[in-house]
């Protein structure tokens, strides 16, 4: 079945309503109509299996069939992903998408070659959102992550990922992540599995929260792996 996404904020399992881009798609691309079946979901763990009562003009109502929850990955996975150029960062979000993520920061390092100016950013973050919204139609994931307006790293690690706090807190980001990873392709690096297998070991639990960052080509600067 055909999959659509009605925002949280839309979201009502006793009269559920596409809108704007999700009607058109349904009404005037896929030609839908009335009695056939679709499943919408809120990005939120919230699906609902619906059918089709009326297609109007600028509207298409459904009627709940079968409602069901999707629960979160145990851990909570935010990318740090510094921009790389062309349209790969499409592909990268789509990819984070399939895998679970929770949260993707794009990032705008010393060594990026991207430069967006605060318009450019805005629209960027709107672009890699709604792709995420895409690929969580196509691949049947029910939990959207929250692209977060594209920065530079020390803006990323000056709050804490996630818990949103107050300018006024002075909460220490690397306590809101149980465990920081960097991609690396250097010769030292530790392998994943080692890592992962040393934190279970050492805390007797698997990690709730990962920070997972990835560089440009020419790889983060001494001074932001040292944010």
């Amino acid at each position: 079945m055909h999959r659509f996404y009605i925002a949280p904020e839309n979201w009502d399992s006793r009269g559920l309503t596409l809108r704007d881009a999700e009607a058109h798609h349904a009404r005037d691309v896929l030609r839908m109509t009335c009695g056939e079946r679709a499943v919408v979901f809120n990005g939120q763990g919230r699906e609902i299996t619906a059918e089709i009562v009326d297609i109007a003009k600028g509207d298409v109502r459904l009627r709940k069939l079968h409602e069901s929850e999707t629960l979160p990955l145990r851990c909570r996975i935010t990318l740090g992903q510094a921009i790389p150029k062309g349209k790969n960062m499409d592909l990268i979000v789509q990819k984070a998408v399939e895998i679970g993520a929770a949260e993707i920061a794009p990032l705008i390092s010393e060594r990026t070659i991207v430069d967006l100016d605060k318009k450019e950013a805005e629209q960027k973050q709107a672009k890699w959102q709604q792709i995420a919204i895409e690929a969580a139609k196509q691949c049947g994931q029910n939990w959207l992550p929250h692209i977060q307006i594209p920065q530079k790293p020390k803006d990323f690690f000056a709050v804490a990922t996630g818990l949103r706090p107050v300018p006024t807190s002075h909460i220490d980001v690397a306590t809101t992540f149980d465990l920081r990873l960097i991609g690396s392709l250097q010769p030292d690096a530790i392998h994943l599995k080692t890592i992962l297998t040393n934190y279970v070991a050492q805390h007797r639990d698997r990690p709730w929260s990962v920070l997972m960052m990835v560089g440009p080509e020419g790889d983060f600067t001494p001074a932001e792996l040292a944010l």
